[in-house]
């Protein structure tokens, strides 16, 4: 047995054992987590800070902090939901995450067109492939993936992912693998993470997020409109901790938009306008300590 083997089985022997306790348990440990990595470890504080400010300079700095407590609780609940999916039933599943505008996917697959889902790191995204438990057989899904740096992490992560029926997709082979899809007019729905930071400077287009010049990733509606996609947008509410509502929304733009400029991505900028939205609508729940204007234009 390699280095890496040992190391992926203790890791997930003892992933496993975690979860295996009650979520109410779990919840507890999250507590533990976020006093450590907020108080002690300070994971990020500087960033997750400079992010809150920025976005929100008409807040004061007791509502700033207070956002700030209240995320590093909520990152300790993703970590915790997150490892309890090893350990989880789709009844659970389903009582604690619920759909709302399922007629908007229906719809769609009866037109036998691919979906593009924008959606960003709100909520907890680790929980949202739970749609698959709803759609059976009837829709496949995918997520754009990419391969984590440490191999045996890699390997953790998508042992994690693997409870759900969710094919993995990476970024340079997501077009030809839809346009199979569409061949063979398979219903597919592909999620696009797009709030990330853009690695290639092929893929980048400048807006404002929140009050922010930001570049942003493009590959989701370029791909898109490649192969014939509908786009929608997943909005999520947390109605209390680890329950959810995942909420599909049409992403109409105006039919005269210039769609085919290279200047010009309608569906990109109205992700982001919902997804600020959704973000002014309970801050705590979105990503801060990912640096995402580090180096931005």
């Amino acid at each position: 047995m390699s280095g890496n083997d040992f190391k992926y089985k203790l890791i997930m022997t003892s992933l496993r054992g975690v979860a295996a306790l009650n979520l109410s348990i779990l919840y507890g440990i999250s507590d533990f987590l976020s006093f450590l990595t907020h108080r002690v470890l300070k994971y990020r504080v500087k960033v997750v800070r400079n992010n809150l400010k920025n976005s929100f300079p008409e807040k004061s700095d007791k509502d700033l902090k207070k956002i700030e407590k209240q995320f590093y609780h909520h990152l300790g609940d993703v970590i915790v939901e997150t490892i309890k999916l090893l350990n989880i039933s789709d009844k659970e599943l389903k009582r604690r995450v619920k759909l709302q505008n399922t007629e908007l996917v229906d719809s769609i697959v009866a037109e036998k067109k691919p979906i593009i889902l924008f959606l960003g790191h709100y909520g907890n995204w680790e929980w949202v492939p739970v749609i698959t438990k709803y759609y059976n057989n009837d829709l496949s899904m995918g997520t754009l993936y990419k391969p984590l740096h440490s191999h045996v992490m890699d390997r953790v992560m998508k042992a994690i992912r693997g409870t759900f029926n969710m094919e993995l997709i990476e970024s340079k082979t997501a077009y030809r693998f839809l346009l199979e899809k569409k061949r063979q007019e398979i219903p597919f729905m592909v999620g696009f993470i797009g709030d990330q930071r853009p690695l290639s400077a092929n893929q980048k287009h400048h807006i404002e997020f929140l009050n922010q010049p930001t570049t942003v990733h493009i590959g989701g509606e370029i791909i898109g409109r490649k192969v014939g996609a509908k786009f929608l947008y997943l909005d999520v509410e947390m109605k209390k901790r680890g329950y959810y509502n995942l909420i599909f929304k049409e992403m109409n733009i105006n039919e005269n938009s210039p769609q085919d400029s290279p200047d010009n991505y309608p569906f990109t900028n109205l992700f982001f306008k919902n997804l600020e939205e959704t973000i002014r609508r309970q801050p705590s729940l979105w990503l801060w300590s990912h640096n995402r204007w580090n180096m931005a234009l």
